[in-house]
């Protein structure tokens, strides 16, 4: 073959809605995240947050990490200027301002922001430990080597990013087949949408399904987890049917829960797989728009694709071995870079669901009655409130307040506890609600509820979405230092 069949055959000319789709659809979540960094980063893990960063990059882990921290050293001021530069970068990807340009100037954009949000999350602690965080670096990453509008989609990155929602979709299905026995009997949907860790407004519909539904939902997250990755690889348009699998139980996800953006960056990366044939087939009136897409594919545009494809081959060995190990691991990466990583959700099911309230009082010798609650964005607190939808936005404290619940790494809460008796404006600024209107309180303190769905009757009856009742108490009445109960 000669140097023109090379090229010709290294691009993908009917994949041009996918890519339109890939690259807007990441840089969409990208300027979501940087705009949830600017408002979330400086309370959390800023100079003054719960976990700072500057103490952070003091660890010799920190100063090995591909971070600017490391020769820019970190300030509130600077995270704001590194994640509004990224913002501002990943809009003009979603208005495909770049991609008018040649193949080389996305690319450089999009590894820009890869390198910008790389150097938020590897910092970020326990507050950016998700997995999705991984997932949208690496969706960066791949996602630069698509190209401009004025050349062919490549071939090899529609096979790695296929390759990257194949890893998602199967190590979550292997997880939970290896996890939680509620999975492999089928009874995981009996309690995953009344305890998943911030329910939206459709979960207690969602969890109020009768059980046989339940079962079902399962199975079909098994089929498409578990089956239906492998048909991601095969020819149009079958690969286009396993993605449209993918895609609905996503949107169902979406529905039903507030994940985030991991649902959402799942729902642009299937389109990997689905080629422009498809898409007139389900939406014909687009078929003028993307008859002719484009064909050129430069060789310089070729030599680098292939490189990065035998890169990420060469970095997925410890991901593919993760796959089919017996101690698999959930939501790892193997290299400092976060490409090629090991994903995965859900591996066990609580069965009930508890909550921390935190509370507050300004009284010097308090009363029961003295005390107010303190309410979160997104997760559960007073019993009246229906659950909100946030997603793809990613409330940060709510989700560590459901961790926290579960006993898990509560390094942070005292620190927060002590911006609330500071009544400390960027804190309070996370919280939907201070009964103390920014006047700092005396007393703090937090007690553990166990929460379930209201059922349909005791919603009629009584017009609440949430049935509690209190099972102990987590940190008992705190001052700041110099102050006891009862003024001692």
């Amino acid at each position: 073959m000669d140097l023109a069949g090379w090229t010709q055959w290294a691009g993908a000319s009917e994949y041009d809605v996918a890519r339109f789709v890939l690259q807007r659809g990441v840089a969409a979540i990208t300027c979501l995240a940087f705009l949830s960094a600017i408002a979330q980063f400086p309370a959390l893990v800023g100079d003054h947050g719960l976990l700072p960063v500057p103490r952070f990059m003091q660890r010799p882990y920190a100063q090995r990490l591909p971070v600017v921290w490391r020769w820019w050293p970190y300030t509130d001021r600077r995270l704001r200027m590194l994640a509004g530069g990224g913002a501002v970068v990943s809009f003009a990807l979603v208005v495909g301002v770049p991609q008018r340009a040649p193949w080389w100037v996305p690319t450089f954009c999009f590894l820009a922001l890869w390198l910008a949000y790389l150097s938020i999350a590897d910092v970020g602690q326990t507050f950016w430990a998700f997995g999705w965080e991984s997932l949208l670096v690496e969706s960066l990453f791949t996602v630069a080597f698509l190209g401009a509008d004025g050349v062919a989609p490549p071939v090899v990155v529609l096979f790695a990013l296929r390759w990257l929602v194949f890893r998602l979709e199967f190590g979550a299905g292997m997880i939970k087949m290896r996890g939680d026995r509620s999975w492999r009997d089928l009874t995981a949907l009996y309690y995953h949408h009344e305890t998943q860790p911030m329910p939206n407004p459709v979960a207690r519909t969602a969890h109020l399904l009768p059980r046989p539904v339940h079962r079902f939902e399962t199975l079909g997250s098994h089929f498409v987890q578990l089956v239906v990755p492998f048909f991601l690889f095969a020819p149009q348009p079958v690969a286009s049917i396993a993605a449209g699998l993918v895609l609905l139980t996503q949107l169902w996800l979406v529905v039903s829960g507030n994940f985030a953006w991991l649902n959402w960056i799942t729902l642009v990366l299937a389109f990997a797989a689905v080629d422009d044939r498809s898409v007139a087939v389900v939406l014909p009136w687009l078929e003028p728009s993307i008859a002719h897409g484009p064909t050129g594919t430069p060789v310089s545009f070729v030599a680098v694709t292939v490189a990065v494809g035998l890169l990420l081959a060469w970095l997925s060995w410890p991901a593919a071995k993760n796959l089919v190990s017996r101690r698999q691991l959930m939501n790892a990466s193997f290299n400092r870079w976060r490409l090629a990583n090991a994903y995965g959700a859900f591996g066990s099911v609580t069965q009930q669901r508890d909550e921390v309230i935190v509370e507050g009082t300004l009284a010097e010798v308090p009363v029961e009655e003295d005390w107010l609650p303190y309410e979160f964005r997104g997760k559960p607190g007073d019993p009246r409130r229906r659950p909100a939808q946030f997603a793809p936005y990613h409330l940060r404290l709510d989700w560590l307040m459901w961790f926290l619940a579960l006993g898990i790494d509560d390094r942070w809460f005292r620190v927060f506890v002590l911006r609330l008796l500071e009544a400390d404006r960027p804190t309070l600024r996370l919280l939907a609600h201070d009964p103390f209107d920014g006047q700092r309180p005396r007393w703090v303190r937090a007690r553990v509820f166990r929460y379930r769905f209201a059922t349909r009757a005791e919603r009629r009856a009584t017009g609440l979405y949430w049935v509690r009742h209190e099972l102990s108490l987590l940190l008992p009445p705190v001052a700041l230092p110099g102050r006891s109960v009862g003024g001692e």
